[in-house]
């Protein structure tokens, strides 16, 4: 099973460290460092954005649960 397959198994914390080491790689790692970086970030940036749209989701439906309803007026 290669990185890409696992990335949906993994917590949200594993895919942003990857996804900072990634970054980190393509731009400082060596050649072959380069390309193994280049073939994750497209899956790993696509895996965090999804996930950080889950938790504001998430956040948002927990905020509006704990809303008091307003009194409707006469």
């Amino acid at each position: 099973m290669s990185l890409v397959e696992k990335i949906p198994t993994l917590t949200d914390a594993e895919v942003l460290n990857l996804l900072t080491n990634a970054r980190r790689l393509a731009a400082d790692g060596d050649e072959r460092q380069q390309a193994a970086a280049a073939e994750l970030l497209p899956a790993l940036e696509t895996a965090a954005e999804a996930r950080k749209a889950d938790r504001l989701a998430s956040a948002q439906a927990k905020r509006a649960a704990a809303r008091k309803p307003r009194a409707v007026a006469a």
